[in-house]
């Protein structure tokens, strides 16, 4: 399976270890402090601001971040920069606007996710339900995580790729089931300040051109000699930075990513609301910094060359190879195991919130009110067994269509937005404007979601029926893809609200607050 002869493979395992007896006992401690099924979906209010300012970076910087992103720097260039420092600006407007209202909200209502949410601000178990369903788009973001601990398992341990991917499904399956979302955090917290560490450390190597004749200034000579475009403001042979729009959209389909599920639910564990701006400020300079790792793929390519295009090799691997190359067999074992953690940290998230779709948007939301002879503590106990089960199914699923992205080579970041393009489509009218606007009315919120998933969904299933030009690119680009439905489902969103009667005035209050009501 491996060859335990190999220092590196003997010092990842020692580290990997110690990591999973980390993770473990995050576990336990959560378990210990899970009181029911709302303590495993939330953790609501126990947490201060800099801890889990640590957990949502680790949560916003997953796998596509340490290795999606590297890997488009490698092909595309210092152009492939514009991706990893334009992205955290569109996340961070959106967890903004999430925490304007969502906080507040899912606390009045006692949500414990999006889709749960959606349906109370709208008054609409409809769309709770059809959010929720939806919501199952994740499961390519999850796959992409697990595809990327599975790759560093693959370089950094020796494992063939299939026990990688079923080791890593174990990790993240023991943890989770364990402590919901106090294991979630509580590991993320840890791993985000590893991961923060990595990061300058990335930057640092890049800064000084280590290991390459002539410093910063040679790395780009070197990767101007193999590619003359990867030294260009935008690379006119890239599908994600090639043209300023291309970058636009980089821009706009990430706002409502700091809406979706694994990361808006972090807001609802602040402890004291009066720390948000402080939580808000220290998280946007900590996530500003981790895409710092994709200067890793720029010096990866002048230190490695055109080496991993080759047959068995990936610019997914990186930030894993330049580390093995550069740095001494112990230091590249235990940074290996800091990139698992990023990985881990999202996907942990991911898998708890994907759990809720079961357990709290149809079961807990759906099916118990169906039955009023249950007492709330039956179907609270029920809940948290279906998001224990629950967990296990979707890392199983997940994993199926890990091992079908790898075979086919997929950039992960690719693999994520797959998944999370969909989802911003659909969310950026009901979530987005209805974050922003409180006259957004019911079937408005029905409308845009439906709207922005059709189109993403429709661009997706006909990219290949197009001939080659803008739009085909377009349609095969992600961002664009998302970006194209989000601003369909934001006009339609807007249309039918103007046609469309209000929500109730009291309801709306519930949600804003005094002073910020229907306009």
């Amino acid at each position: 399976m491996f060859d335990d002869a190999n220092p590196l493979f003997v010092w990842g395992w020692i580290f990997l270890a110690l990591y999973i007896a980390i993770m473990v006992v995050c576990g336990v401690i959560g378990m210990r402090r899970v009181r029911g099924s709302d303590d495993f979906a939330t953790a609501r209010g126990a947490y201060g601001p800099w801890f889990l300012a640590f957990a949502l970076v680790a949560t916003t910087a997953s796998g596509g971040t340490f290795l999606g992103l590297p890997g488009i720097a490698y092909k595309d260039g210092l152009a492939g920069l514009w991706y990893a420092f334009i992205y955290p600006f569109g996340v961070y407007a959106g967890i903004i606007l999430c925490a304007r209202v969502v906080s507040r909200a899912g606390k009045t209502f006692g949500n414990r996710s999006i889709p749960e949410y959606l349906g109370d601000r709208y008054q609409s178990d409809f769309l709770r339900v059809a959010a929720a369903i939806y919501s199952l788009l994740l499961l390519f973001y999850l796959a992409a995580q697990l595809l990327s601990g599975a790759v560093m398992f693959e370089r950094i341990l020796g494992l063939e790729f299939t026990a990688a991917l079923v080791v890593t499904s174990g990790v993240l399956l023991l943890y989770i089931a364990l402590g919901g979302a106090h294991a979630d955090i509580l590991t993320d917290g840890i791993q985000g300040a590893l991961m923060l560490l990595i990061a300058f450390l990335v930057i640092g190597l890049f800064l000084t051109g280590y290991g390459v004749d002539g410093g910063l200034a040679g790395v780009v000579s070197r990767i101007g000699e193999l590619d003359p475009n990867t030294v260009t403001v935008l690379n006119p042979n890239s599908l994600l930075v090639g043209s300023w729009w291309a970058v636009f959209c980089i821009w706009f389909a990430h706002i409502p990513l700091g809406m979706l599920p694994h990361i808006g639910n972090k807001l609802w564990a602040l402890r004291d609301e009066n720390d948000r701006n402080l939580f808000l400020g220290v998280t946007f300079v900590f996530g500003v910094l981790m895409p710092g790792l994709a200067l890793g793929g720029v010096l990866a390519r002048a230190v490695l060359g055109d080496g991993l295009f080759a047959e068995g090799q990936n610019p997914n691997y990186a930030i894993p190879a330049l580390l093995v190359e550069l740095l001494p067999t112990q230091l590249a074992a235990f940074l290996g195991a800091g990139m698992l953690a990023a990985v881990m940290s999202t996907a942990d998230g991911l898998a708890v919130s994907a759990s809720q779709i079961f357990a709290n948007d149809i079961y807990r939301r759906t099916l118990a009110p169906r039955n009023p002879a249950r007492s709330e503590a039956d179907v609270d106990r029920i809940a948290l067994r279906i998001s224990r089960v629950g967990t296990a199914a979707v890392l199983v699923l997940a994993m199926f269509m890990a091992a079908h992205f790898h075979a086919s080579k997929t950039n992960i970041a690719i693999v994520i937005w797959l998944g999370i393009g969909g989802m911003t489509a659909a969310l950026t009218g009901p979530f987005m404007i209805g974050a922003i606007w409180s006259g957004v009315t019911r079937s408005a919120a029905h409308a845009g979601f439906f709207a922005g998933a059709i189109c993403f969904i429709a661009m997706s299933l006909t990219s290949g029926w197009l001939e080659p030009g803008w739009w085909k690119n377009q349609f095969l680009n992600p961002f664009a893809r998302a970006t194209i439905g989000g601003i369909l489902s934001a006009i339609v969103t807007l249309l039918v609200s103007a046609a469309t009667p209000a929500l109730p005035a009291d309801h709306l209050d519930r949600i804003f607050g005094d002073g910020d009501g229907a306009d």
